[in-house]
This record gives C-alpha cells, sequence and structure tokens, in this order.
C-alpha cells in the first residue's frame, strides 16, 4: 500500500484507539449501546468479530458497554431481551444491521420472547429507537434495505431510516460494513459526539471519496488501459466495476489488514456499499463495457 492510502488508513483507525485513550485516562466514560439484528446475513458481525485494530473485545472492554448483543451475549432467551430495558432511561447508542420487515406486522422476523409474547424486529427497533442519543444502521440492508429488500422483496422490507421515519440516523453501509468504520464512528462518538455526515448520513470519514478517488489501479483509468478478463492486472471498469459511482473506503481500510477486498482480488467492484445495491447495480460483471 502507498504511503497516501496507508496515512489514510492510519487516520480511519485513529477514531477508535482515541476514544480508548480517553476512557483509559478517564476523560470519557463508556458509553452504553445496544446492537440488535434483525433481518439480515448476519454477515455485519461477522466482519464486527473480525476486527483487528482494535479488537471486538478491546472494544466491548475499553470505550462501549454493550449492553445487548444477541450474537455475543453470554445469556439467551427474555432473561438476555430484558438487558435493553434496564438501560432504556440512559443515554446509549442504538446499532442495528438488517432491514425492517414489514409483512404480516412484521412477523416475517421476530428477535426474542417476552412473555409469552414474540417481538418483532418492528417492535424492538421502534422501542429501542425512541429514547437513543445515536442511532447507527450497520450495513447496505440497515441503511437501504441491500439484499434483503431485493427484488422480489416477499417480506416488504425497508430500511431503518424509512421505517423510523427519521433523517438523523447515522448510516455505515457495506456489505459487509468493514470493522474500522463501525468501530470508528463509535469511537468518534464517543469523543467528539456526532460525526460529520454527508447529504445521505455516511461518515465523511470512511465514505467522503468514491472507491475509484482512492483505486491502486486508478492510473490504467487515467491511461485508458483496461482489463479485457478477470485476472489481467489493469483497470477492471471495461467489465463492470461500480467504484466509480460507490462512496467508500474499501481501498483504504482493507478487511484484516490485507488484500481482502474485491479489487485486491482481481475481482470487480459491485457497489455493494450504494444505496442502489444489489437491484441498481446489476449486472455485476458486464463485458464489453461497463
Amino acid at each position: 500500500m502507498c504511503n497516501f492510502l496507508r496515512n489514510k488508513e492510519e487516520l480511519a483507525i485513529s477514531y477508535a484507539k482515541r476514544a480508548i485513550e480517553e476512557v483509559q485516562q478517564g476523560k470519557k466514560g463508556r458509553i452504553n449501546a445496544i446492537w440488535l439484528e434483525i433481518s439480515g446475513c448476519f454477515g455485519e458481525v461477522i466482519s464486527l468479530l473480525n476486527g483487528d485494530e482494535p479488537d471486538v473485545l478491546y472494544m466491548l472492554k475499553e470505550f462501549v458497554n454493550m449492553i445487548f448483543f444477541g450474537s455475543i451475549n453470554g445469556d439467551e432467551g427474555q432473561e438476555s431481551y430484558e438487558r435493553i430495558f434496564e438501560i432504556l432511561d440512559t443515554e446509549y447508542i442504538f446499532l442495528v444491521c438488517g432491514a425492517v420487515p414489514l409483512r404480516d406486522n412484521g412477523l416475517f422476523t421476530t428477535v426474542a420472547t417476552y412473555n409469552g409474547r414474540k417481538i418483532t424486529a418492528m417492535e424492538a427497533v421502534e422501542t429501542i429507537a425512541k429514547n437513543a442519543k445515536y442511532i447507527i444502521s450497520v450495513g447496505t440492508c440497515a441503511c437501504y434495505g441491500g439484499p434483503t429488500a431485493a427484488r422480489p422483496n416477499i417480506s416488504n422490507g425497508v430500511s431503518i431510516s424509512e421505517f423510523l421515519k427519521r433523517d438523523d440516523i447515522i448510516r455505515i453501509p457495506g456489505c459487509p460494513a468493514n470493522p474500522v468504520w463501525t468501530m470508528g464512528t463509535l469511537g468518534y462518538i464517543t469523543s467528539y459526539g456526532m460525526p460529520e455526515v454527508d447529504s445521505d448520513g455516511r461518515p465523511k470519514a470512511y465514505y467522503g471519496e468514491t472507491i475509484h478517488d482512492n483505486c491502486p489501479r486508478r492510473r490504467f483509468f487515467d491511461n485508458g488501459i483496461f482489463a479485457k478478463k478477470f485476472g489481467d492486472p489493469e483497470c477492471l471498469f471495461s467489465l463492470g466495476c461500480r467504484g466509480p459511482i460507490t462512496y467508500a473506503y474499501c481501498p483504504v481500510s482493507r478487511w484484516n489488514g490485507t488484500d481482502n477486498w474485491p479489487i485486491g482480488d482481481n475481482t470487480n467492484c459491485i457497489g455493494c456499499a450504494g444505496p442502489k445495491f444489489p437491484d441498481g447495480t446489476e449486472p455485476f460483471v458486464k463485458y464489453g463495457g461497463a
């Protein structure tokens, strides 16, 4: 990775590290948080658990007091769900991944059984969001509907913003979202408060430029040199790359500190962090020009 991208990567990671330092020095307290998983593939959770700078355990111990996180809670069932009610009158962050199914009064997705009654994603999101100081939708399904709401959308899934009819929700799209973006946003909130976001609610620190702007193959594009097949080292635009229309820091903060991202693995960007994914970015591959 060139020094220019490496400097950007260090800046992207710095927000979480700054928050940890301030909590350790007693300048800030650990803020309460709830992570709710609803209708999605759980890729956001897996991505977060694979974070390494900092890793998720360090994050949970040092600067976020995660009251409820279904996939990693030590308890389960009603006992676990009751944790949520303990902090609804406190200051807390609400993180949610997955779209909200509206069909059949939300019974396409239930998140708990409470006093013998099924709690739908609709009810849980509405209850938790009501008093949350910050709401963060993590992943493209939560941000825009994503694959959960793709044709034919039999569950009538919608984004968190559409369901709550609010425009103050922080969006961290991606399929899945990079753990650096999620933890960095949490870190910024802990240290400074509301991050600067674009007109779509995305933190500018991670969504201020397109993938095309930072792509290591950009020099080929600028010189009109395009790959003819996957595996070629040149620009993938002619094969359908959606990097020019997709705002995300994939080339900067990569997964697990490796080349583990589409273009690094010789496949094109399919625009998974964009508001039109997946229906609006198909076909994902297009030979003979994008």
